[in-house]
């Protein structure tokens, strides 16, 4: 075999090293294969502005958009263990950005991904349908939230110090626990 051949045979090896280590690297952060249009993870050094629907006077940022098949999908990663199904809040969550990149985008995502941590050593993605009923039961909460807050009765739902250190509302809070 000659030189060439093996210089050769090197770079491929190593290219198809670095195409599994990608793989496996985007896998465990939870994004699905795809193109990568957006991205809020704090990784990166230009971090996107948020999405907003006029329509629902909302703003946010997804972990993730992924064009797949010519759809924008919404992914969003949490850091908690996989339950056995979403958690209601997480799917309402979900559901804000489906609407988001329905409005900013102009197309309406069939579903978005939540992706949860390791529980006993098992990822786990749920794959979540953008539903028109979703979509009322989204814009009824945002609508009972924000009567809430008008008429201060948001009260605190957790006796968890740790999340009120880490909430971005906690200097305005006068339930806060720490």
């Amino acid at each position: 075999m000659s030189e060439l051949a093996i210089v050769a045979a090197a770079f491929l090896a190593a290219a198809l090293a670095l195409l599994w280590l990608a793989a496996w690297l985007r896998r465990r952060a939870g994004v699905p294969v795809g193109r990568l249009v957006y991205s809020d993870t704090g990784r990166w050094e230009d971090v996107p502005e948020p999405l907003y629907a006029p329509s629902a006077n909302l703003a946010g940022r997804p972990d993730y958009l992924v064009r797949r098949r010519k759809r924008i999908i919404p992914v969003e990663v949490k850091s908690t263990a996989a339950p056995g199904e979403p958690y209601r809040s997480h799917v309402l969550q979900l559901a804000a950005y489906c609407l988001l990149v329905e409005e900013a985008y102009g197309e309406r995502p069939p579903y978005g991904l939540l992706h949860y941590a390791p529980a006993d050593g098992q990822e786990r993605t749920f794959a979540v349908h953008y539903t028109r009923a979703l979509e009322r039961e989204l814009l009824d909460t945002l609508e009972w939230m924000r009567e809430d807050l008008q008429h201060r009765r948001a009260d605190r739902d957790h006796d968890d110090p740790a999340r009120c250190r880490s909430c971005s509302y906690a200097e305005y809070c006068e339930q806060r626990l720490a």
